[in-house]
């Protein structure tokens, strides 16, 4: 192999120049002299480092590598990257492909990386120490990992050879990067050994210590050593008030039970908590006891001039104690564990109780990064949220191993989690054991939230392990169905305070309040640790049954479907021997409407219904709407009470009390019953799938005011731009008196439009009456009303509301106050006659009222209440009805008729024929229309009549809720009288319509009461229904028929005689008339 060039001495003297400089600004005092040695220290180590591979190549000094200091980091390396000074291609080749076929390396830069290691964050030494190591020069500091730390590094400035270093993510402006050492530090002034002591130290080891702490008189004023193998070390807790953690000290001969437990809680020596390594004998000076505070009895603790050592037998000998003296107190046997409210008085027969084990396994997979949960060697998923593990937060990621000492094994916990779970509390400890050489996965913003709001499920809620791995779940769902157009990440997931409360734990709380009532006894970190055997919120637990789920709109639109067309039967519709009698066009008939209504308790888990509630522009509906899509609703606020109020609107809505509504509709051809079972005489299907539920059964969450314009029923293209200028806000009261139904109109073109014929608009009308003048907002209220100059001037008014403006509609019911507010430039009389949104005059004759407004789209209403204006005035004037004598009649003097019933049935009928006056073979089509039979109410009628409604185009089809079995008001409908002088009522377009209540989720059918018929000899009594006994006396004329099923034709012996028959069924039906 031909040799390498030597380097140029050109390219070696710029490289010792850059290092002087660097040397000087980033590691002397500022404003200190050059310093000459530390420098030349600086290069021999770095030289002495960089020749230690072996495959220099020729070159003494690492020229293709620059230094960098903490702020270089911190500011220019946006992106994951590693350096290895002392490793060759090769090593760092093989080091890469531990990432594996779905990892990707680090990427390697060449870069020296110097500082000084350190526990303190700041320069002072009474800054507040928490146990984190830092990397620290002249120019920034930065938090680091270090597998296994010499505590005489501290203080002391090293050279780093090989590191990796994790930026923030680059959303977050005021993260922090850290570092990650692979290997130890290289201290660039090597200090010399510390001679031991001049004469062994006095130590007690662990079974004599344990034993002193219950002798009296021995303790006083005495600080002695504890030696002994370290047995166990617990986490590190933190607190406002401080931080502490408890390690165990053991004897290599003596009995397994004879550990004592030392708690060290002084700031200065919390970093001893990564020095520690089980296994390791070890050596504490200076201890003292106390008795700490809910503790049943004394523990040994540091002191401010306790130390930690190696243990080297060579150095230390026994402390020879007579313990013969009183004794304090026994052992107390551990306290009882306080029953929780999931336990009761006794413990169920279902309560597991969980394995205490250790584990060392290497990292997978991460599945929550905020909630703690991660996989472990592809099998195992391990939970972190019962300790605090903010440190390792950053570390961990695949390809880290860890060893979990006194780890829980829970197995079968339930809620959607099939894989066992290792859990560490705050008796175990969680090791780092190797850093991950895979770059880690980019984290988007709404990754990294909800790290507060998960630990406030396990510190103040105190689930347990089943029901929080549910709650991290459901929380992703909610974040999946509403994230980020509904709400955004940082908003559903925050941590929720009294004045600040988080919108997930407000939509998990219904259920975790069953399963894990607050006020349970908080976590005491001290008896969790220190008793044996400990008690923790991990050591027993129940498996738990998926409480309920929260499926996206289109899931439950789809699921509700694909139930709906399973169930659907058309023998069950069609129950034998009804169904023998019917013709085909009957049977066709009957089963061409349907409808399934299903509740959330019918699917397993139970459903509960999550959206953000808007109005729509283009159907004037209201719909829950979530990042999957929209689904219609039919809400009233309670029984009987429609939904006034359009703040609503943009609120988040959760419901467990839901109808989940598809109605089905099908066109067929079954030629006879015979054939019902066979689908291939269904042309053609689809569904209406719609939700109806209680306002008052539901959790109403407002969402923040930049995110309402997503919930609003006006699209961004189609939201309005106001013109510039100074803008004020105008309003108007009005008193609704009556409103029309919701169809397409034809509306007058003005004078100058487009000259082609326009397409009729969704729309519908209001009239009511104006209450007072134009108010102007002042400030946060609304100024006086400007004076009118009649005050007994009529003050009717007509409201048309069409295009996106009719997403008001369902808001809008007869005897509520409204205020009419539009935003923009201020204009004069723009709710009066002659202003600019008002019509011509010869409507407003034809509707009898003195002005008539079109409502612009970009103004709103306003449900207004108060002592002056009550929300809901008498019922009697609000919702009039007709008389059951007036509207059974035959009297025509009022046309128009009004009552509360209750729909018994809904059937599609066949097509009106069309008028006689339809020229042939015209445009015109006739649609079929939607019959709904109804009970009316009456107060002084015991039996309810029954009544026939039709609804046709341009009605159809017909409004959410009709429904049998639901009470409905209708309003302005038109009585009808058949030419068998049969009462029976039309939708019009100046009908309204309000439900009163859904129908029940169970139906009870009473049977008539059974009457005689000399009853009805008596007279006077209103119509109703019942059953009589009776026996026929006389027949007039008696038919009996058989037809063909499909024609209707004759059908004697079975067979069908019309002529040139190709009837596709033989079948024929019983037919008879009798008088």
């Amino acid at each position: 192999m031909e040799a390498n060039p030597a380097p140029a001495p050109d390219s070696e003297q710029a490289w010792l120049e850059a290092a002087q400089t660097f040397i000087q600004e980033t590691l002397c005092l500022p404003g200190s002299e050059p310093d000459v040695q530390l420098t030349q220290s600086v290069i021999d180590c770095v030289k002495t480092t960089w020749l230690s591979q072996g495959k220099n190549q020729g070159f003494p000094l690492p020229l293709s590598y620059s230094f960098v200091s903490v702020q270089d980091l911190k500011t220019h390396q946006n992106l994951p990257c590693c350096s290895h000074l002392s490793w060759s291609s090769s090593a760092y080749q093989a080091w890469a492909q531990e990432a594996g076929p779905n990892g990707t390396p680090l990427p390697r830069e060449r870069l020296l990386l110097l500082g000084t290691l350190t526990d303190l964050l700041g320069d002072l030494e009474q800054e507040c120490r928490k146990g984190d190591l830092y990397v620290r020069d002249n120019t920034g500091v930065l938090t680091c990992e270090l597998l296994d730390l010499d505590l005489s590094w501290l203080g002391h400035l090293f050279l780093f050879p090989s590191w990796s270093y994790l930026p923030p993510a680059r959303w977050n402006s005021s993260g922090e990067g850290h570092l990650e050492l692979l290997s130890a530090p290289v201290p660039v002034c090597p200090s010399t050994a510390s001679p031991g002591p001049p004469t062994p130290l006095p130590v007690l080891y662990p079974e004599t210590a344990s034993r002193l702490l219950r002798h009296r008189g021995k303790l006083r004023g005495v600080q002695p050593n504890l030696a002994g193998k370290l047995a166990r070390v617990s986490a590190l807790v933190r607190s406002q008030k401080k931080a502490h953690f408890v390690l165990s000290l053991g004897g290599g001969s003596s009995p397994a039970g004879s550990h004592v437990s030392i708690v060290v809680q002084i700031p200065a020596q919390l970093v001893w908590h990564r020095a520690l390594w089980p296994g390791r004998s070890y050596v504490l000076t200076a201890l003292r006891v106390v008795r700490i505070r809910g503790h049943c009895y004394r523990v040994w603790t540091t002191s401010p001039s306790s130390h930690l050592l190696p243990l080297k037998p060579e150095c230390v000998r026994e402390l020879e104690l007579e313990l013969d003296g009183p004794l304090l107190e026994a052992d107390p046997a551990p306290l009882p564990v306080p029953s929780s409210s999931q336990d009761g008085d006794r413990e169920p027969a279902l309560v597991r109780h969980s394995t205490l084990l250790s584990y060392t396994g290497k990292v997978t997979g991460v599945l929550s990064q905020p909630a703690g949960l991660y996989e472990v060697d592809g099998q195992l998923a391990l939970c972190l949220a019962y300790q605090q593990f903010h440190s390792l937060r950053k570390v961990v990621r695949p390809g880290v191993s860890l060893e979990l000492q006194d780890v829980h094994l829970l197995q079968s916990v339930g809620g959607g989690t099939r894989r066992p779970v290792l859990a560490p509390c705050l008796h175990g400890a969680i090791l780092l054991r190797g850093f991950s050489c895979q770059k880690p996965e980019t984290q988007s913003f709404y990754q990294a939230q909800g790290a507060s709001l998960f630990e406030q499920l396990v510190w103040e809620r105190q689930l347990g392990l089943p029901l929080y791995l549910w709650a991290t779940r459901a929380l992703e769902e909610l974040a999946c169905k509403l994230c980020p157009h509904m709400l955004r990440h940082h908003q559903l997931l925050q941590h929720s305070s009294p004045g600040n409360p988080s919108p997930g734990l407000q939509l998990l709380a219904p259920v975790l309040d069953v399963l894990a009532p607050p006020g349970s006894t908080r976590r005491n970190a001290h008896k969790e640790i220190l008793e044996e055997p400990h008690h923790c919120p991990l050591q027993k637990y129940t498996r738990l049954q998926t409480p309920c789920s929260f499926p996206t709109l289109a899931t439950l639109k789809e699921e509700g479907r694909c139930r709906a067309w399973a169930a659907f039967d058309p023998k069950s519709l069609l129950p034998l021997p009804e169904s023998s009698h019917l013709t085909s066009c009957q049977l066709n008939q009957r089963v061409s409407w349907s409808w399934l209504s299903l509740l959330p308790a019918t699917s397993h888990p139970a459903q509960i219904l999550i959206g953000v509630l808007a109005a729509s522009s283009h159907k004037g509906c209201l719909q829950l709407r979530d990042k999957s899509g929209s689904l219609p609703c039919l809400i009233l606020a309670k029984h009987s009470q429609p939904i006034t109020d359009s703040r609503f609107i943009g609120c988040l809505v959760r419901t467990e009390k839901f109808q989940l509504v598809i109605e089905r509709n099908v066109r067929s051809n079954f030629p006879s019953y015979k054939e019902l079972n066979m689908t291939g005489f269904i042309q053609k299907q689809q569904a209406r799938v719609y939700i109806q539920f209680f306002l008052a059964d539901a959790l109403i969450l407002p969402v923040p005011r930049p995110l309402l314009h997503s919930a609003t029923s006006l699209t961004p293209q189609a939201e309005p731009i106001l013109p510039d200028g100074p803008h004020i806000e105008q309003s108007r009261l009005f008193l609704l008196s009556h409103k029309e139904a919701l169809m397409k109109r034809n509306f007058c073109v003005p004078p100058g439009a487009n000259p082609e014929v326009p397409k009729p608009i969704l729309s519908f009308h209001v009239s009511g009456s104006w209450l007072g003048g134009t108010q102007r907002k002042e400030g946060t209220a609304w100024g006086p009303p400007e004076p009118k100059g009649d005050e007994n001037k009529d003050q009717k008014v007509l409201l048309i509301f069409r295009g996106p403006s009719v997403r008001w509609f369902e808001f809008l019911h007869p005897g509520y106050v409204y205020r009419l507010v539009a935003s923009g430039p201020p204009t004069p009389l723009l709710f009066e006659q002659g202003g600019p949104s008002c019509i011509p005059q010869h409507p407003l004759e034809l509707a009898g009222c003195a002005s008539c407004l079109t409502v612009q789209d970009e103004w709103t209403l306003e449900l207004e209440s108060g002592p002056d204006f009550p929300a809901v005035l008498d019922a009697s004037k609000a919702l009039p009805k007709t008389s059951l004598d007036d509207l059974l009649s035959g009297n025509f003097t009022d046309t128009l008729v009004s009552f509360s019933a209750e729909i018994l049935s809904r059937t599609l009928c066949e097509p009106f024929p069309a008028p006689f006056w339809a020229k042939p073979g015209g445009t015109r089509t006739s649609r079929a229309s939607v019959k709904l039979t109804v009970a009316v109410e009456a107060a002084d009628c015991l039996s309810r009549p029954h009544l026939d409604i039709y609804i046709k185009e341009p009605h159809l089809p017909p409004p959410l809720g009709l429904l049998p079995g639901a009470r409905v008001y209708f309003g302005q409908l038109e009585k009808k009288m058949s030419r068998s002088h049969n009462i029976y009522c039309c939708f019009q377009p100046s009908t309204y319509l309000q439900v009163l209540s859904f129908p029940p989720e169970t139906t009870i059918s009473a049977p008539l009461p059974h009457i005689f018929l000399a009853e009805l000899l008596q007279g006077g009594r209103a119509p109703f229904q019942a059953s009589a006994s009776c026996h026929i006396v006389s027949v007039f004329s008696l038919q009996l028929l058989w037809v063909c099923a499909h024609c209707t034709s004759l059908c004697p012996q079975g067979r069908c005689t019309r002529q040139g028959s190709t009837c596709p069924t033989q079948t024929s039906v019983s037919q008879a008339s009798i008088r």
